[in-house]
């Protein structure tokens, strides 16, 4: 089971509290102004600020 458009539409960069779109392997959610990932773990997103993941460069 796949993250719903409706959950995507309501979620928020818990940092920035901005914008965040679901990544290419669709396992996690970007947070563009943060440069950070949030992994999606058993369909449930991980939106801890802590446990965010940096993007690369």
């Amino acid at each position: 089971m796949a993250i719903s458009k409706e959950l995507l539409d309501i979620l928020a960069c818990p940092k920035c509290k901005g914008d965040i779109r679901l990544n290419e392997s669709r396992d996690g959610l970007i947070c563009d102004n943060c440069s950070l990932l949030y992994e999606i773990r058993d369909d449930i997103p991980i939106m801890l600020i802590e446990e965010a993941k940096p993007l690369d460069s």
